[in-house]
């Protein structure tokens, strides 16, 4: 990771560092993609055993470069102990639930018409993962890899069914260096969205609070 930047170095420590000093057993960790350089399964559990060596229950989403990531129920096969994973569909963990999908660039000037399509099929997943939540009580939480937001708060289809979900919480990731700049961290409607990029967060964990809250707060 160091050829994005002397930031970088050492990445791995620094979040480790912080995860021991603040995260126990019980406590949920959200990590919404870009995982491992892995390209096969194999491969990418050396990186899953250390996360999985960490506190808490861990749920995990994929991201653009987890080219590892196969088939959900090969990934859940092979998973360790304490390590979850969504896909286009929803868990439960006492009283709070975890929904989401991957995501696709956001429509726009410049984008292709192959990217409009993936990105009409990532919409329907995340309505898919979105209807298995309803119904289940609790808090819900979202992850989305790619920001479902538009800059400054645009809405989009997908921050338009995250918001009328009723999720407390959209986290997502995708942008980094320059380009988080851009990320929108702020409340539509009753939700609250956070860019999480380890690199935005100064490779620190951004604490969830699950205390009801609005944007009128």
């Amino acid at each position: 990771m160091s050829v994005f930047g002397e930031q970088w170095e050492g990445h791995f420590e620094k979040i480790r560092t912080d995860w021991l000093a603040r995260v126990g057993p019980e406590d949920l960790v959200l990590i919404p993609g870009d995982i491992s350089w892995a390209m096969q399964l194999e491969d990418a559990l050396p990186d899953l055993g250390r996360i999985a060596e960490l506190p808490g229950r861990k749920v995990l989403l994929r991201g653009n470069h987890d080219y590892w990531w196969s088939g959900i129920g090969r990934l859940r096969s092979v998973l360790p102990e304490n390590m979850y994973a969504v896909q286009n569909d929803a868990l439960s963990f006492g009283e709070v639930t975890v929904a989401g999908t991957r995501g696709w660039t956001l429509p726009g000037p410049g984008v292709s018409e192959d990217d409009e399509r993936i990105y009409r099929r990532e919409t329907a997943r995340m309505q898919l993962s979105l209807g298995q939540a309803a119904g289940r009580g609790g808090t819900l939480l979202v992850m989305a890899h790619y920001p479902p937001v538009g800059e400054n708060g645009a809405e989009t289809e997908v921050s338009r069914l995250i918001c009328d979900s009723g999720a407390r919480y959209c986290v997502y990731g995708h942008l980094h260096g320059p380009s988080g700049r851009s990320a929108f961290n702020g409340w539509l409607e009753n939700t609250e969205f956070a860019c999480v990029s380890c690199d935005q967060l100064g490779f620190r964990l951004k604490e969830l609070s699950l205390d009801v809250g609005s944007a009128e707060d």
